[in-house]
């Protein structure tokens, strides 16, 4: 069966986690899905770790997707380009325990929703072991956001989200750092009016690996998109703003 979900993950040396998740994505989904691994350099650990143990994720394809730049932008954008299915989620490498909400996620996407947010901020959702300066920026944007520039998701700042082809194919992506593209998509995708969604989910701490999060580097290109949010509500600015790309013939 074709798949109805792609699941793109940036890597870099995470064999001490990918195979927890993808475990756990072959036990929890039920959506005919493949995963998107997509990787930097041929020396990263990650790929043996898949590669010698095919078993672990058995009935859930998984496809390496060689990012030519450097990165977890061009990682992203790699999967992005390599990806056909319907709709496309971006997962997190260490992420061993919010596999269960990807169904819930295809559900509302197949109500029209064109994006599905992963919230940690509603109800259900939970965020634990976040160092005190990336939590008092991630939740003062998160609130402001929803609260003041009226974005549909109390979790606009999260890179873990999901995607309908049309948001993918259409609204070209400005963003070159970090995982600024998704916030970018997210106010792109409200300006024009197309529907939001959002399922609570859980976030820890990593405890194997390091985090490419790099908060204080990537925040004037994550204001940039913030003050897009408020100009979208304030200014009233149209839906033809946006800018998208033709559509595929």
């Amino acid at each position: 069966m074709a798949a109805q979900l792609d699941i793109v993950i940036p890597v870099y040396n995470e064999k001490d986690n990918i195979l927890k998740v993808l475990g756990a994505l072959a036990r929890e989904l039920k959506t005919p899905a493949r995963v998107l691994i997509c990787y930097d350099l041929p020396d990263d650990d990650t790929l043996p770790a898949v590669r010698d143990n095919p078993d672990v994720h058995a009935g859930l394809p998984a496809e390496f997707v060689r990012n030519h730049g450097r990165g977890a932008h061009s990682a992203v954008m790699a999967g992005f380009k390599a990806s056909d299915a319907p709709l496309v989620v971006v997962y997190p490498a260490d992420d061993d325990f919010n596999a269960a909400i990807l169904d819930r996620m295809v559900t509302q996407a197949r109500t029209g929703c064109d994006i599905v947010c992963a919230s940690r901020f509603m109800p259900g959702g939970t965020m634990q072991g976040c160092p005190w300066l990336k939590a008092t920026l991630v939740r003062t944007a998160a609130f402001t956001l929803h609260h003041l520039a009226r974005l549909p998701t109390r979790d606009p700042t999260s890179g873990f989200r999901m995607f309908s082809r049309r948001v993918i194919d259409r609204i070209p992506v400005e963003s070159t750092q970090g995982f600024c593209y998704s916030i970018e998509l997210l106010v792109k995708t409200h300006r024009l009016g197309w529907r939001i969604a959002e399922v609570p989910a859980r976030w820890f701490e990593r405890t194997k690996g390091a985090s490419r999060f790099k908060v204080l580097s990537w925040l004037p290109a994550y204001l940039r998109w913030y003050a897009y949010a408020f100009a979208t509500t304030f200014l009233r600015r149209p839906p033809a703003s946006v800018v998208l790309k033709p559509e595929r013939t």
